[in-house]
This record gives C-alpha cells, sequence and structure tokens, in this order.
C-alpha cells in the first residue's frame, strides 16, 4: 500500500509502498482510507517541534474516514464494510498493540491509528462506527477539528451564557470552537486571525467580531469589545508563546485560558492571579469522548442545527501530500483532506 513517511525530521514526507501485517492482532481492525485530514500537530511532528523524533521513520495523520475491511480477535464494536472516523482520541473498545509494518525489510513504527496511508491497522477504540449515508469527506473533520474544538468548549471552558470569548487562530479548530461557543449563546465571540478571509468564514460560524491579529492596537481594540475586566474565556489555538502571554493578559482575573495550541518553547507569565480565580489550563482533545459525541454531532447536522460547510477549503491526492502540507503550513486554506484512493 502506498504510504507518506517521515523519514527525516523537517524533511518533506516520502511517499513509498509499505506491507500490511499478515495477521491483525487482538483488537485490530484494518480499514481501507477514504479521506484524511491534516492537523496542525502532523506539522508539529514533522518539524520535530516538541522534541528529537526518537521514532523516525514513522507513519502519521490522526483523523480519517474509511471503510472496514477486516478485524481481529475480540472487536464488537465493528464490523466489516461499516463505514467509520478514525481519530486520535480513546474511545470505547480494545486498546491494541501499534501495528507491525514493514518497509524496506525493517518494522515501521506506527501508532494506534495513522491515517497517511491507503490501509490502516487501527485499535478498535480509535473509531466511531457511522452510517454509511453520512459525506466521507467531511467525516475526517470529527477525528479532531470538531471532536476537540466542541470538547474545549463543552468540558475544558465549560462556558456559559452570556460569557464572552476570544479565539487566537481561526483555523479548522478556531472555527468549530466558535460554532460551539455560539451554539451555547456566548457572547461577544471575538475572532482573533492574521488572515481576513478566516475572519471572514469565522462569522458564519458565531464570531461577532473578527478583529486582525497584526493590529497595533489590538488589545485596546478587544477592551473596547469586552470591557477593561478582560474576557470570560480566552482559547489559543496557535501555539505562539506571544500569542499565548497575550491571551493570559486579556483573560479576567476570575477567567479562564485554554491552550489548544502546544507552545515551541516556554511562556512568560504572571503567575499569582493564577492563586486566586485565574485558570490556565492546557486542552488534551478538549477530552472528547469520540464515540459517545460524533453521534451527537451528526444528529445536529443532519437536523441542520450545526454546519461543517466551508471548514474545508482545499481537496488533494496522496500523491500531492507535500504540497497539501506546504499549503496548511503557510496558514491560508482552513482544513486541507487528502483522498487516499483517488
Amino acid at each position: 500500500m502506498k504510504s507518506a513517511i517521515l523519514v527525516e525530521s523537517k524533511k518533506p514526507l516520502v511517499l513509498l509502498d509499505v506491507e500490511l501485517p499478515k495477521e491483525l492482532e487482538f483488537g485490530q481492525v484494518l480499514v481501507k482510507i477514504l479521506y484524511s485530514g491534516i492537523c496542525g500537530s502532523q506539522i508539529n511532528e514533522i518539524d520535530a517541534v516538541k522534541e528529537t523524533d526518537r521514532f523516525l521513520p514513522h507513519l502519521l495523520g490522526h483523523e480519517g474516514s474509511g471503510i472496514v475491511e477486516k478485524i481481529g480477535k475480540g472487536v464488537t464494536r465493528v464490523e466489516v464494510g461499516d463505514s467509520v472516523v478514525l481519530h486520535w482520541r480513546k474511545s470505547s473498545g480494545i486498546e491494541s498493540s501499534t501495528p507491525n509494518y514493514i518497509w524496506n525489510g525493517k518494522k515501521l513504527n506506527a501508532g494506534r491509528v495513522t491515517t497517511f496511508n491507503e490501509k490502516a491497522v487501527v485499535s478498535e477504540n480509535r473509531l466511531t462506527k457511522i452510517s454509511s449515508d453520512f459525506d466521507m469527506r467531511i467525516a475526517p473533520l470529527f477525528g479532531c477539528a470538531v471532536t476537540s474544538a466542541f470538547g474545549v468548549v463543552n468540558n475544558d471552558a465549560k462556558i456559559k451564557i452570556g460569557q464572552s470569548v476570544l479565539i487566537f487562530g481561526i483555523g479548522g479548530i478556531g472555527l468549530n470552537i466558535a460554532q460551539a461557543a455560539s451554539m451555547v449563546s456566548a457572547n461577544p465571540i471575538i475572532g482573533i486571525d492574521i488572515h481576513e478571509n478566516k475572519l471572514d468564514v469565522g462569522k458564519k460560524f458565531g464570531i461577532t467580531h473578527g478583529l486582525n491579529a497584526n493590529s497595533s492596537n489590538l488589545n485596546k481594540e478587544i477592551y473596547k469589545i469586552i470591557g477593561s475586566q478582560g474576557a470570560d474565556v480566552a482559547i489559543e489555538t496557535t501555539g505562539n508563546v506571544k500569542v499565548i502571554e497575550q491571551a493570559y493578559q486579556l483573560t479576567a482575573a476570575n477567567g479562564k485560558t485554554i491552550l489548544v495550541g502546544v507552545p515551541n518553547n516556554n511562556i512568560s507569565i504572571y503567575s499569582l492571579p493564577l492563586h486566586f480565580e485565574k485558570i490556565l489550563t492546557g486542552s488534551h482533545g478538549g477530552s472528547a469522548k469520540p464515540d459517545i459525541e460524533i453521534p451527537r454531532y451528526i444528529r445536529l447536522i443532519n437536523q441542520k442545527k450545526m454546519t461543517l460547510e466551508n471548514i474545508i477549503t482545499h481537496e488533494f491526492n496522496l500523491t500531492e501530500i507535500n504540497g497539501a502540507i506546504d499549503l496548511f503550513r503557510s496558514g491560508k486554506a482552513g482544513r486541507v483532506i487528502i483522498k487516499m484512493n483517488s
């Protein structure tokens, strides 16, 4: 099967053939990948932002859609022929061992879910069954962009009616944070980004005020909207250290700053307010429970109470994956998806 392999950090992925395991182990599921999303986490992995990558070479990708082709012993939550979402957060089911792919005669490292490959051996608890008539092109968004974002609002921030919300970074996750915040009647919802086109799209998802991050008077503009006390909730999705520090500064003394983006260096903040009512916390995928939450979101979409339109802005084939990654890295695109089996 064709797979995009990270052979060397900070270099383009290499598209090569990889051998599937001859047999599935307990709790493993073989899935034909139809579409894969690209998330900022993959960019961080490619660039080795967190630390030196000790697992090279390895496969990538953690949000996708596909069809179950084979199940291993013990698997009960999916069957052959099922349409599924692949997600990185654990859900119900078996936590299997990692798969034994072979490349160049040696084992190729891979996690319990990967999606930059035409077929994947996936742990049962990284799959959620969905209806066969659901659009598989947008289904990968449930693997991270939707579940993480809605989880940030519902589980991490626990936003209340009428609370003011700042969202730094209006990509796929930022748009869905805005949508979820709007659905719980937060107000105002201020989106901050360097790209005006993203701010325009954001207004369709519930953003009440779109502000350009490059404005020399950004803080003043924000305080004019929310008041000098600061925001009830500030959610940072970029991982940029300066933006994180700014988000924390703009949060009220009894407010919450939620970090979705992973910082690429140490941050510097005045910590005294944390000993009182101010909260600064990181989000781990919005503490989402995919198998419980994905069916809820699909129901909302079917009832037209939630939308995923305009979140995906570009589609590429697997052979074009490095161009797709470059575009996503530039920040000029929304969510970018890869059609895996063209």
